[in-house]
């Protein structure tokens, strides 16, 4: 290990750490869906407050790949924290009742994800834990998530870490390599995956998005073009809702 990887490594569970303590809250939550992104954020949690005081909740759907369940399992099993599965169908069946539903992958995809935040606080709230999010940098510089729905957490952990340098700590707190090789997906509906879904892969838009915050956020080329378009589209779900509230 580097030393600044190390040191990187410190920080976030030190911040996880203090979170934890000054919430008086007795342990964390985490949605582990078998991705690279929520078994770091889970393993960090389990370094930072031990393994005994972290939960894992998996919340498939029937669009879900069982795979990925199995591995959530074996992973939270490798680390010694509790792990659980909960089908969200039944829920999402009851949304399908409201008047005038209308079904779309866009809108099922949204309504999941509130549906598994919802679920995770309801865990929080029930057993006094923190809600830890697996969001990381260029999710949220891209605006790729649901608001309210994958990215509402009380800590994240890995959302200063670009998709690469995910992986890249990943490796480091040995990750297993089905985890690793997968293919990243939100899971929202078959065959669904995030690369194919903003049409570039993480290297190219990692590499972007480092590029335009070099350059005052100014395009120099189409790849560039494309990832700032969907940026500032999605500029909203980094934002405080807009309001007239004056804070002396």
């Amino acid at each position: 290990m580097t030393t600044e990887l190390g040191c990187r490594m410190g920080q976030v569970e030190q911040m996880i750490r203090y979170a934890y303590w000054n919430s008086g809250c007795t342990g964390i939550v985490v949605g582990v869906s078998g991705g690279v992104d929520s078994a770091v954020a889970a393993a960090f949690c389990c370094r930072a407050i031990g393994p005994d005081k972290v939960l894992g909740l998996s919340l498939p759907t029937s669009v879900s790949n069982p795979q990925d369940v199995t591995d959530a399992a074996e992973f939270c099993a490798a680390l010694g924290m509790e792990h659980r599965v909960i089908n969200i169908d039944p829920m999402l069946a009851a949304f399908k009742t409201l008047p005038g539903f209308v079904e779309s992958p866009y809108l099922l995809g949204n309504l999941m994800a509130r549906i598994r935040m919802t679920v995770l606080y309801y865990y929080a709230n029930r057993d006094q834990r923190l809600v830890c999010g697996t969001s990381n940098r260029s999710e949220y510089l891209l605006g790729y998530c649901t608001k309210y729905g994958d990215n509402a957490a009380d800590i994240q952990p890995i959302v200063h870490l670009f998709k690469t340098d995910v992986y890249e700590m990943a490796r480091e707190i040995k990750i297993p390599e089905p985890i690793l090789k997968k293919s990243p997906s939100a899971g929202l509906w078959a065959g669904q995956s995030d690369e194919g879904e903003i049409g570039l892969t993480y290297a190219e838009i990692d590499a972007a998005l480092r590029n335009l915050e070099a350059n005052g956020w100014k395009a120099g080329s189409p790849a560039e073009e494309k990832i700032l378009i969907r940026a500032q589209k999605n500029a909203h779900k980094r934002l405080a809702a807009p309001n007239l509230l004056t804070v002396p």
